[in-house]
């Protein structure tokens, strides 16, 4: 009873401005003497070498959130090898998002979204681009920028579906006769890849 009534009390409370943390997007631009304290230590202890860059020296701040919701969704789609998308204006994006299909238009909320295996679509008019993804993460910001981090992913009309159809039964054969953990995870990892990759193509 007690807490509910100390929760009740700070509940009841004014919330000071100052105490609202701000969101990502609304970080300012490092201050350059933000570090001075460890670069005088520093020169203290060896005065004869350079202090080390900090990871505040490479930050930047983030374009401002616009005021009025803007007309296009700019996505960056990567991969560690190459980049798919770079600065692309969108109307909308669909991810697939571990806990369901997930569509971005501009203004959507800042959010950070684990990919599963699936299809991800990039819609620009009346022109849907569809990429078969393995998994990744989507950042999407409050400033209508979604960045795309995927570990694979392929346009779907590149997909043999006579290939994915064959895979599919060789890792069910192999989960069906694993014997250890780890031939079981990596036949498991198999099936789901493609039986998401045969829905893609089938639905």
């Amino acid at each position: 009873m007690f807490m509910f009534r100390q929760a009740s009390r700070l509940l009841g409370r004014p919330v000071c401005p100052s105490r609202i943390r701000a969101l990502c997007t609304e970080v300012p631009a490092a201050n350059p003497n933000a570090d001075s304290a460890f670069i005088e230590s520093w020169k203290k202890v060896i005065p004869i070498m350079d202090p080390p860059k900090t990871p505040s020296t490479y930050m930047e701040p983030r374009p401002p959130t616009p005021s009025s919701l803007p007309s296009k969704l700019t996505v960056n789609f990567v991969l560690p090898y190459s980049s798919e998308l770079s600065g692309k204006e969108v109307d909308m994006v669909m991810v697939p998002a571990t806990t369901g299909q997930m569509g971005v238009l501009p203004g959507h909320v800042a959010t950070i979204a684990e990919l599963k295996p699936g299809i991800l679509s990039v819609h620009e008019g009346s022109e849907v681009t569809k990429y078969f993804v393995s998994s990744g993460f989507a950042f999407i910001h409050a400033n209508s920028v979604a960045d795309i981090v995927a570990v694979e992913a392929v346009p779907i009309d590149q997909i043999d579906a006579s290939l994915v159809q064959k895979g599919l039964a060789e890792f069910t054969q192999k989960l069906s006769s694993a014997t250890t953990d780890l031939e079981k995870a990596e036949a498991q990892i198999g099936v789901d890849v493609h039986s998401a990759l045969n829905s893609s193509l089938t639905g």
